[in-house]
This record gives structure tokens, sequence and C-alpha cells, in this order.
């Protein structure tokens, strides 16, 4: 397969870049630049509304009608912050209520890549793990509050959808969910560190309530069901959070 991926300087698309390449795949790469284009924190959205707004709809668009007119496979990234974190799991067929602009924006995008090409696949995802090059580059290493899923993990579930859509035929469209099946609150990721890392946290004290002086509201719980990417033959295993950081870690520091 021939595969071009945008945002190939990113953490997913690194990570998507690498698992098509290894596989042996004709892989291109684009990115506009280094910088942390792919703005997952809802607060930098919200300050840079009308930058946000030409990056998560008017680009995903415009490639959605190239996809249409040159027929090429289309895999969106999306969030599962088009949810308000009340009622989930989320099926693919709930109706999204996003909690801020970020979410609004991910949400617009859906809709605008639907209507320039209604075969387009569009793969909602949680907060991603994994490997960085700078600590904040992933929302799970600056400890916020979500069910987790490694970067590696969403990158094989891309590679298997084309896979299947491209070399066996399967017909596979519209909106899909992935998302692995632990949650965490950040005293809990701390907890999982503490053990791997032999560091104490006592002066630590986990709190029930969601403050009230954030300046952007998140959805407390958008867990996403995977039935529909099952239901199409798509593996949803994925590696657990504390099995990931063990290995990672015990690569970096030999523990």
């Amino acid at each position: 397969m021939r595969i071009l991926i945008t945002g190939a300087s990113g953490l997913l698309g690194r990570a998507v870049y690498k698992y098509f390449n290894d596989s042996g795949h004709q892989v291109l790469g684009l990115a506009k630049s280094r910088l942390k284009n792919a703005e997952r924190r809802p607060d930098v959205a919200e300050k840079n509304r009308d930058a946000t707004l030409e990056l998560n709809v008017n680009v995903p668009a415009n490639i959605a009608t190239f996809s249409k007119t040159y027929n090429f496979l289309l895999i969106h990234i999306s969030t599962d912050y088009v949810f308000d974190g009340k009622n989930p799991p989320y099926n693919v067929d709930d109706k999204p209520n996003p909690l801020n602009f970020y979410g609004e924006t991910k949400y617009q995008s859906e809709i605008a890549v639907q209507k320039a090409n209604s075969q387009a696949i569009i793969l909602r995802v949680p907060i991603l793990y994994g490997e960085v090059e700078y600590p904040d580059e992933s929302a799970v290493n600056i400890l916020l509050e979500s069910v987790k899923l490694s970067f590696q993990d969403v990158a094989k579930v891309i590679k298997e959808i084309s896979e299947k859509v491209i070399e066996q035929k399967v017909q596979i469209s519209g909106i899909l969910h992935y998302s692995g099946n632990e949650s965490f609150t950040k005293y809990q990721i701390c907890e999982v560190f503490s053990k791997l890392l032999n560091i104490p946290i006592d002066h630590l004290k986990p709190v029930d309530s969601i403050p009230t002086s954030v300046a952007v509201n998140r959805p407390y719980d958008c867990h996403l069901s995977t039935e529909k990417l099952l239901n199409s033959g798509i593996d949803v295993s994925c590696i657990k959070f504390n099995d990931w950081w063990k290995n990672y870690l015990g690569s970096k520091l030999f523990i």
C-alpha cells in the first residue's frame, strides 16, 4: 500500500509512520513543522480559536475533499472529547455534546469530513500515552484523568483497518471507536509510578470532586464502546497501562 500521513512529526503520526514503514508499505509523512500543532489541551485551543478552527476543521475538510476526488481511503482521527462524559460508555451513534471549544471543533471536523466524503473513516480515540520527545507531548504524561490508550495500539489499529479495507476489500466506513478498558485518576496514575519507581507519594491526597477553578470544562468519563470496531474484525486488544510503563521505564532506568 501507499500511505500518506499528515502530522507525521506528532506523537501518533510517528507511531503510525513506523508501523506502516516496518511492514514494508510505501509511506510518506507530512508535517508543517515540529511545533506542537496537534495541541490537545483545551485551554490552549480556547485561547487560539482561529488557529484551532483552521487546523481541526478546515484542513480535515480539504483533505476529505481530496480523498473523494482522487478516490483514496481517508482515516480521520477524532477524540472522545466530542462527548460530555456523563453517560459512558459511548457508542458510535450516540449524540455528541462537547463541553469545550476543542471538543466542538473536533465534532465540527467529523461533520465536515463526512459531508465531503461519506466513505471516510473517523476514528475516535481517548488520551494517548507513550514515549515522547518532550514531557507535555502526551496529556497522560502531565496526568490528566481519562481512559488511557497507548499510541502504539492506535497505530496498530489504523494499520489493520487500512489493510482490511484496501487489501481485503472489507467494507468499513463511518465512525469507529477505539479505547482501552482502564480508567485512572491523576492520583491513581501517581500510584502506578510510585510502585514502579519506588517513590513515596504520602504527601499527595486524592480528591473526590472536580476542581471548580479550571479555565475550561473537561468531560469526566468518555469511555468509548469498541463494539463496531470489533464487529468489523479489528483486534481491539491493548497493552495495560501499568505493563507499558513497566517495560518502558525498565528499559530506560534498568528497574
